[in-house]
């Protein structure tokens, strides 16, 4: 009974201090200061990279190219922004920041990856 209790006790204290990941869905937008006579989308298809959110931590995979991250407000302004480079798996963003945002990865192209964060 008392292995029981124990293991019951580790399991609660283990499931309350893991923390659930949350998938940031990106979409792939083309840039507002598009240049005119520009092509736009790329012909073969780019595949968004894969990022999650946990409380004020961004968590990129692997293996990616530098990107600079603009996180923007409901206004459209541009509240934080700081470069990912391609060896960086993790960004913490600031504790001021609450509510809804949106996410942009730039990585120099015609092209941005956006995706919407509640903080």
């Amino acid at each position: 009974m008392k292995k029981l209790l124990l293991f019951l006790f580790s399991a609660f204290i283990f499931s309350t201090s893991v923390s659930a990941l949350e998938l940031v869905p990106l979409t792939i937008c083309i840039e507002e200061d598009e240049q005119p006579g520009t092509n736009g989308f790329p012909r073969t298809p780019i595949t968004a990279p894969t990022v999650y959110i946990d409380d004020y931590t961004l968590l990129f995979e692997a293996n990616h190219p530098e990107y600079v991250l603009r996180i923007k407000d409901e206004s459209n302004n541009v509240v934080y922004t700081t470069v990912v480079y391609s060896t960086q798996t993790q960004v913490v963003l600031p504790s001021s920041l609450s509510g809804d945002y949106e996410i942009q990865l730039d990585f120099g192209g015609s092209y941005i990856f956006v995706g919407e964060i509640v903080l």
